[in-house]
């Protein structure tokens, strides 16, 4: 059942295209990979996907609904969540910490207050706790539940990043480059977090990478992009195999 669907969607920024009829579909509980050399246009559709950008032509539609125009604040409340990186004024909060407060649902200053410890939990909040704490030991960062945030390895932000996304109960979760600055370890450990949570948990994922392996790795579709269009699109094997991917890149490899 499709749970994204693109449809033709086109950027330009001061006359020169950036994204050129983009047009791809997102099942529910898939993994797809967004892929292409250094302008092929994969930020910006990003971007369109996730309301930081409008698109001057073409839809985007979330679960059967025409979020096109829905600023990334509505699009989060209808389930597409994207992740951040951590604000700095956050890395000196601890791990745990940062995690209750990423939780939705928390009436204004009580998400803060309750997070930080200052007052009474609700049963809501107990909640919040008990899901967090599920979540840290699937990330493998339950041990550094009272670590601050800035003391964090590259890698182990990038899992607390994805802890935070997660706090909210996506129902998409849309990744921006997860790999980038992780070491090899880290980068498997990600890798293997995610599909757990396809397996496991039905979760339905969408990023944009340039570690083409590890798209390769766990994506079922892969989307190939180049000069802001989508040139190849199939299961990983395919794309990988496609003379057009293969010359898009430097070297001839993907």
């Amino acid at each position: 059942m499709t749970l994204l669907s693109v449809d033709g969607i086109r950027k330009t920024f001061g006359g020169i295209v950036a994204v050129e009829d983009v047009s791809f579909d997102v099942d529910r509980n898939e993994i797809v990979g967004v892929i292409g050399p250094n302008g092929a246009g994969k930020s910006t559709t990003f971007r369109l996907l996730t309301g930081f950008h409008t698109p001057d032509a073409g839809t985007v539609e979330f679960d059967g609904e025409d979020v096109t125009d829905h600023s990334p604040d509505a699009r989060a409340r209808s389930g597409m969540i994207r992740t951040f990186q951590i604000a700095q004024e956050l890395t000196g909060m601890p791990v745990m910490q940062n995690m209750l407060l990423a939780a939705q649902g928390h009436p204004g200053e009580r998400a803060v207050t309750s997070a930080l410890g200052i007052g009474g939990t609700s049963a809501f909040e107990a909640d919040q706790r008990d899901r967090a704490e599920e979540l840290l030991k699937l990330l493998e960062l339950w041990e550094l539940r009272d670590e601050y945030a800035g003391n964090l390895s590259g890698g182990q932000r990038k899992l607390l990043e994805l802890g935070r996304s997660l706090m909210a109960d996506p129902d998409l979760l849309l990744l921006d480059e997860p790999m980038a600055g992780v070491n090899p370890d880290l980068t498997d450990r990600l890798l293997e977090r995610i599909l757990e949570l396809r397996d496991q948990r039905d979760m339905t994922f969408l990023f944009v990478e340039h570690d083409i392996d590890a798209v390769m790795r766990v994506a079922d579709t892969v989307v190939g992009m180049h000069n802001g269009a989508v040139l190849s699109m199939g299961s990983p094997e395919e794309v990988q195999s496609d003379d057009r991917m293969l010359e898009a890149y430097l070297g001839g490899e993907v």
